[in-house]
């Protein structure tokens, strides 16, 4: 499967400002990159449409978490973040790992520590006893992880109107409603209250064979560590779901920030889009819904 991912995102800014950009796809993908994958920062003056504007030089680095960043400074005007990868992968949805054990503590990689502890918007320390008496009695590894994810999908309703910057896990517990941010968040923090190492993803998430949902976004999801690997967890969708495109894992939403501004970034223009293609770049569209809306039409 081709997968063919895209983004353009503008910012005005009245003064020259650093930032820090995490828009490259995961450098665990670069093996499988077909085109692109590259970052283009443009200054767009008056009169200069997107694509002729005034390139800025980036500095590549990568994180602690081995996310792949580029930082540069962002001079006074429009600034358009604009840039396009295509991808081969198998194409099939995420594994099931049914069968996944947990490991003691004792037991974990050291790297993988890190996973269990509170972070900016995962307040550990303050679920544990809810999540001992929601899950505690629960057999260790998969089941119990699978069980958390699907209470937070049941629990927790999305609407994009009620994110903010400041939601934390305590608050979506409260609110039970959010975006998908909120609800991996609410996840991890349960998960890691069990012992279950957990770390947030952003990537993208495209319609690609499934039933066409509206324009495209970033998404987010989750990964717990069971028998010495991670698997693929995701309790705002909670389906297996294939086009998954990785781009950044850290402890919450704070490690992976698409843009980062050190002062006042105002946003002029979004779009993101992840489809799939064939060889010739044709968009292969995604299934269409039955009268009811309630299954893909296939054929």
């Amino acid at each position: 499967m081709l997968i063919k991912s895209e983004f353009d995102i503008q910012f005005n800014f009245a003064h020259p400002t650093a930032m820090v950009a995490m828009l490259h796809l995961h450098p665990s993908l670069e093996r499988f990159v077909r085109t692109g994958n590259v970052l283009v920062v443009e200054h767009l003056k008056e009169g200069v449409g997107p694509g002729f504007g005034e390139l800025i030089g980036t500095l590549e680095y990568q994180d602690s978490f081995g996310n792949r960043c580029s930082r540069f400074v962002a001079p006074e005007g429009l600034l358009r973040l604009s840039g396009t990868s295509t991808i081969d992968v198998d194409g099939m949805p995420e594994e099931a790992g049914v069968d996944a054990r947990q490991a003691p503590i004792a037991e974990l990689p050291s790297e993988v520590l890190q996973f269990l502890l509170p972070s900016r918007y995962c307040e550990v320390d303050r679920f544990t006893p809810v999540a001992q008496d929601l899950f505690g009695w629960m057999k260790p590894g998969w089941e119990r992880a699978a069980a958390i994810r699907d209470w937070v999908h049941e629990k927790v309703r999305f609407d994009y109107m009620m994110a903010r910057p400041t939601k934390t896990a305590m608050d979506v517990f409260t609110e039970r409603v959010g975006v998908c941010r909120d609800f991996q968040h609410l996840a991890v923090t349960l998960s890691r209250c069990q012992n279950i190492p957990a770390r947030y993803v952003t990537g993208y998430l495209g319609d690609i064979r499934w039933p066409y949902t509206g324009a495209g976004d970033y998404s987010a999801w989750y990964e717990v560590w069971l028998e010495g690997r991670w698997w693929t967890m995701d309790a705002r969708h909670n389906e297996a779901r294939p086009g998954r495109v990785l781009m950044a894992t850290g402890r919450d939403a704070a490690d992976v920030a698409i843009t980062t501004s050190f002062g006042n970034a105002e946003l002029r223009h979004f779009y993101v889009e992840s489809q799939e293609v064939l060889e010739d770049g044709t968009v292969v569209p995604p299934l269409l819904m039955d009268e009811s809306g309630t299954a893909p039409v296939i054929g």
